[in-house]
């Protein structure tokens, strides 16, 4: 769900976590580990799923679309829905963390929670915050800096202020103090 970057970083193949993502895969309705091989041996993704996890991958459908974007859940039927150009030229870092958030939200999908609920801003969703929560701790644990975490959570369609509160809400913002707070000598 990131902005293009100026070149692509390929991770190892396969990648120190075991997974593997086909760049190359066509357009079309396809088998999650089709494209996204080994994720099941990724320990956050085992967070997500538990006991549950190689079931869920082996049934889960991704769609690759010819089209802008980046990755979304299809919430009528709960593939996930990648853009091809995303697929094969988006920073694989990006792309492996993305996974990650749209996992969470298959997980929010099966337990029948509102992936798009109105009634909340993008970034005050329960589900987004939830979803980025588990990328930003990924994020930590491969590695990234706290700058190359914020680009990855700083998305075009969400506003300063959204961001900020986004930053919050995953904790790698401090809360803003009160106005008038100042420490006590």
């Amino acid at each position: 769900m990131k902005k293009d970057p100026p070149a692509k970083k390929k991770m190892p193949s396969p990648s120190p976590s075991g997974h593997r993502i086909n760049r190359d895969a066509q357009s079309g309705s396809m088998s999650f580990v089709e494209v996204f091989g080994g994720f099941e041996g990724v320990e956050a993704v085992r967070a997500i799923f538990m006991d549950q996890t190689e079931r869920v991958l082996a049934d889960l459908r991704i769609d690759v679309l010819p089209r802008a974007g980046y990755l979304r859940v299809d919430d009528e039927t709960g593939n996930i829905v990648i853009s091809a150009e995303y697929l094969k030229t988006g920073d694989e870092r990006y792309l492996y963390l993305d996974v990650i958030h749209e996992l969470v939200h298959i997980r929010q999908f099966m337990e029948g929670k509102e992936l798009f609920d109105r009634r909340y801003s993008y970034v005050d969703r329960p589900t987004e915050i939830e979803a980025y929560s588990a990328a930003v701790e990924e994020a930590k644990r491969i590695g990234l800096k706290k700058e190359e975490i914020l680009d990855y959570l700083k998305v075009e369609w969400i506003t300063e202020e959204e961001f900020e509160r986004l930053q919050t809400s995953v904790g790698i913002r401090p809360k803003p103090k009160p106005k008038g707070d100042s420490p006590q000598e």
